[in-house]
């Protein structure tokens, strides 16, 4: 089996290289070229004609996008990058792959709800994204599933990793500096490690390969909800039970009307699992367990 992965050095695809390598013959790009048994070839989202050529080179029989546009505020303004990247990019590799008749495994977000109410997300839900991050993510879906290629598409939300920064590792940095910390209390969401994406797929794919009527839209998030308040508390006490020296006293829950940012963020990102767990029979984790092994990682540094 010949796999195409797309984004490498990402949080996501730097996870993804681990899990798919045992897998099959696996070509692993970023946008930068690189020489391959296919030649020199770049995995550059932004450059439609070469993404292409890129494809048409490997004729992989999986191809697995872990590539996107994810600064959520300068979407707003970088709007032409922003489609590109996020939709006109999964057209392209939709296209691609239907042509092949390949498998199209991507990633996209619970941004493409309007983030109301408090239930989980279920894949039937109607989407309604109130940025245009959002908006980009759900035309990059639309194009996918209207192009009749294989394809897994799995919405996730809060995403992180031990490599490269995220919330955790921003929260523990500010509680070194600061005595006081402001946070907001009322997006509820699951933290979901980039390891537990890369597993996930590399499970589903195979399974997928073999029973195609498996096609679809997933949600996949660990188990639990938090909010964003919660996480940092149990980040910041888990460290100082492991010794870490935090100057920081209180931790204050504030509204997200307090923090104005350019793109609005959804309240509600909890997503229902149940479609994804019972197609593939899997478990899964509790978010602790996941965030605990990354702040192991992390402290141990």
């Amino acid at each position: 089996m010949k796999i195409l992965l797309l984004g490498k050095n990402g949080q996501v695809g730097w996870e993804l290289q681990r899990a798919l390598c045992v897998l099959g013959e696996l070509t692993a790009l970023d946008r930068h070229p690189v020489s391959t048994a296919y030649g020199t070839l770049a995995g550059d989202l932004s450059d439609l004609v070469g993404l292409r050529e890129t494809i048409r080179a490997v004729a992989p029989d999986v191809i697995v996008n872990a590539a996107a546009y994810t600064a959520v505020d300068k979407a707003e303004t970088e709007r032409e990058l922003a489609r590109t990247v996020n939709a006109l990019a999964s057209q392209v590799m939709a296209e691609e792959a239907k042509r092949l008749d390949a498998l199209l495994v991507h990633y996209s977000t619970d941004y493409v709800f309007d983030g109301a109410g408090t239930a989980p997300w279920k894949e039937t839900d109607a989407v309604a994204p109130v940025n245009y991050y959002g908006a980009t993510k759900l035309e990059g879906e639309e194009l996918i599933v209207g192009s009749g290629c294989k394809h897994l598409i799995f919405r996730t939300s809060w995403v992180y990793a031990a490599r490269g920064n995220n919330f955790a590792k921003t929260m523990l940095r500010l509680a070194r500096e600061r005595t006081t910390l402001n946070v907001i209390a009322d997006q509820i969401g699951v933290p979901t490690g980039a390891e537990l994406l890369a597993d996930v797929a590399a499970v589903a794919l195979q399974k997928t390969l073999v029973n195609p009527a498996l096609c679809g839209i997933y949600h996949l998030a660990p188990a639990g909800e938090t909010s964003w308040h919660a996480y940092a508390k149990y980040v910041i006490e888990f460290a100082r039970e492991k010794g870490e020296l935090l100057a920081v006293e209180t931790i204050e829950p504030i509204a997200t009307t307090q923090y104005p940012t350019p793109a609005s963020r959804p309240l509600n990102s909890r997503l229902a699992t149940e479609k994804l767990r019972n197609a593939f029979s899997l478990h899964l984790p509790d978010w602790q367990s996941g965030v605990t092994r990354m702040l192991m990682e992390a402290l141990n540094k």
